[in-house]
Formats: structure tokens, C-alpha cells, sequence
């Protein structure tokens, strides 16, 4: 049996009642933090709370040699953890395929999702919203812009009226110059906010700071304002919104400090 388990966004407690039973049951625990991370808590964190023994998988340790972990599967009970839901933005679809492809029984057990904390978090309806995308680094696509693929995600979802989740990029095991096993970088929303303010429109925007943490932060100005302003620790996201209905509007005023002014634009 492997089963997938996503540990919720903050630390050891953010995971679900069913997720801590089924980890505590397996023989081997095995995860990865390449795509996200806890953002209070560390490998040790979760090694004590649980009594478990975690083995962190690099990218290519899943993605390329992921035969640890299906062999694991195959002869006992091995769990795969990430931050948040395996199998919404840190999907891992493939590595279930090939398990499931062995013969090996899979089941997901399901953490709640930046995008979800998001809408709940800026009162911006969850159903408003369209295609997410991530705004890079800009060494990572050889650029020094925002792609125009992120522009376009923006844009097409604001054509129809939407809200656009825009995740900001985290670098670890690889850095500017190629791969780094010591290298960890997490785009912020100041730096995020400004390149989308040179590249795109100086429009209104949301910034979602440690979501599921006792500390989140909300805030909602003009992309050019943000920039100014620092959000403290990772993880940052930004968030477009497109038309505002009344409550939302009203959402962003009360909870996220937005200017009258912008939201009844």
C-alpha cells in the first residue's frame, strides 16, 4: 500500500486525524519538500510528533528514481508526505500510476491547499476563481521579466471576471548557477508584487503571507504599494482579483485592509 498524505500548511498538527493515524501506521515514511514545505516545522518536528522515521526525497529522487519508495509499497505499508494536498498543486500523479501499474493499492489522504486557505483567508469567493499559475524567479526561465505565459493566465481569467491565484516560485536543491543541495529561496510577495508591476498593470492585488499559521497575514493594495511593504517568513502567494461582488469587496476592505477606493473601481 502506498499512501499519499498531505500535511496540511503550517507544522506537525496541520494534518488530518486520518492522515496522522495512516502515518503512524506505515512501515515507511518517505517526503518531499521541493515543491512546498511546513512553514512551522521541520523534518525533526515531524519525526518526534509522529514517531516516525521521514526519509526526504530530492525531485529526481521521486521523479526519476522513485523505486525506493514503490519497492516500499510493494513489500509493506510506505506513506509519501508533502506540504499541503499531494495531489492539487504538489501533484504527484505519476508516482501513483506507477504504483498502481505494479499492482500496488494507493489511496490519498487529502490536506487543505494554499488556494483554498486563499479564498478563505481574502473572503474571495472559491468559485471565482480561474487557472492558477507561478510566477518564477526570473534566472529560472533565463528572463529578467515575468513570462508572458503568466500575463496571459492573468488576463484571460480578469476576461472573464476571476480571481487568479499566483504562486510565488520556491528554488531548493537547485540555485542560480545549477543544482545546490544547500540552496533554499522563496520568492516573496514585495518582489513578486514589483515585477508584476513593471511587466503587467499597476492593478489591485492580495497578498496571503503564512497561510495556516497563527501569524497569516493579509494585505491589499495597489501591486506598486506591496512591493513597498515586507510580509515577514515564507510562504507568500499573491492573489489577482478579477470582478468584485459587494461582499467580496467588502472582504477585502475588512479583512485585508484594502483601499475603498480600489475596490469599487
Amino acid at each position: 500500500m502506498l499512501t499519499f498524505i498531505g500535511l496540511g500548511l503550517y507544522d506537525e498538527r496541520s494534518i488530518t486525524v486520518e492522515g496522522r493515524e495512516a502515518l503512524r501506521g506505515t512501515d515507511r515514511v518517505f517526503a518531499e519538500f521541493y515543491t512546498s514545505r511546513l512553514v512551522g516545522a521541520d523534518v525533526a518536528d515531524l519525526e518526534a510528533y509522529h514517531d516516525v522515521d521521514v526519509e526526504v526525497r530530492d525531485r529526481a529522487g521521486v521523479e526519476r528514481d522513485p523505486e525506493p519508495i514503490l519497492e516500499a509499497a510493494e513489500s509493506g505499508d510506505a506513506a509519501f508526505l508533502t506540504a499541503g494536498d499531494t495531489m492539487i498543486s504538489t501533484t504527484h500523479t505519476d508516482l501513483r500510476l506507477r504504483a498502481e501499474e505494479r499492482g500496488i493499492d494507493t489511496r490519498v489522504i487529502h490536506g487543505v491547499t494554499a488556494q483554498s486557505a486563499a479564498s478563505s483567508l481574502t473572503g474571495l469567493q472559491n468559485y471565482r476563481f480561474g487557472k492558477a499559475t507561478t510566477l518564477p524567479f526570473p534566472y529560472a526561465h533565463g528572463g529578467d521579466d515575468v513570462p508572458a505565459s503568466v500575463i496571459e493566465t492573468i488576463e484571460a481569467n480578469r476576461e472573464r471576471g476571476l480571481h487568479t491565484v499566483v504562486y510565488l516560485d520556491i528554488k531548493v536543491g537547485t540555485g542560480p548557477t545549477g543544482p545546490d543541495p544547500d540552496h533554499e529561496e522563496y520568492m516573496t510577495a514585495d518582489v513578486a508584487a514589483d515585477l508584476l508591476a513593471e511587466a503587467w498593470d499597476d492593478e489591485l492585488a492580495v497578498v496571503v503571507a503564512r497561510a495556516g499559521s497563527p501569524g497569516a497575514v493579509v494585505a491589499a493594495d495597489r501591486l506598486s504599494a506591496l512591493a513597498a511593504r515586507e510580509f515577514g517568513d515564507p510562504l507568500h502567494l499573491l492573489v489577482i482579483p478579477g470582478d468584485l461582488h459587494h461582499v467580496e469587496a467588502d472582504a477585502l476592505v475588512g479583512l485585508a485592509d484594502a483601499p475603498e477606493s480600489l475596490v469599487e473601481e
